[in-house]
């Protein structure tokens, strides 16, 4: 089983820590504070973009095996958006996979190769299954839950006072 520290890479992305240098927050600053990525987040950060940096960094503080993380392209190197694994907000254990892209760097399939990565290293550390909540409306995100294989199931109120889309990936049965 792999390290929960060891942050996956794929063919065409790394996943890394956001960092408070320069260019990660003008990024950040870039990413979230377009109306086209935030309408699907319910509204712009409320905090800085440090005070958002230093959050992520407590979540996987708090526990290896969860994060908010830079997607960076390979070739060229740049920052195409966050993924994240957290713990959702209801206190019993469930893990929410998300991913935040920048306009410029849709339809790659970033979002989904990324997303993967997580999973994949989520379940390797013991989460038996994760979920994503999405907007009514974002296709393109219920698009990544279909290409993860993710089960659609229905409109939820559960988790963010609002009803979103929910999916499920359970993790697969090992026959030893």
């Amino acid at each position: 089983m792999p390290a929960p520290d060891a942050l996956p890479r794929t063919e065409r992305l790394r996943l890394r820590p956001w960092t408070t240098r320069r260019d990660d927050l003008c990024r950040l600053t870039d990413l979230y504070g377009r109306a086209e990525v935030t309408r699907w987040l319910g509204g712009s950060p409320s905090v800085t973009p440090v005070e958002l940096v230093q959050r992520w960094h407590r979540v996987s503080d708090a526990d290896p095996r969860y994060g908010c993380w830079a997607i960076e392209t390979t070739s060229p190197p740049r920052i195409a958006g966050t993924v994240l694994l957290k713990p959702l907000p209801d206190g019993i254990g469930e893990v929410e996979v998300g991913w935040h892209l920048h306009p410029d760097c849709w339809g790659h399939g970033y979002a989904t190769e990324a997303a993967r990565a997580v999973i994949d290293r989520a379940f390797a550390a013991g989460v038996p299954e994760v979920y994503a909540v999405v907007r009514p409306g974002n296709t393109a995100s219920v698009a990544v839950c279909r290409r993860l294989g993710m089960e659609p199931l229905g409109l939820l109120r559960r988790w963010y006072d609002v009803e979103l889309e929910t999916y499920r990936l359970m993790a697969p049965v090992v026959v030893e």
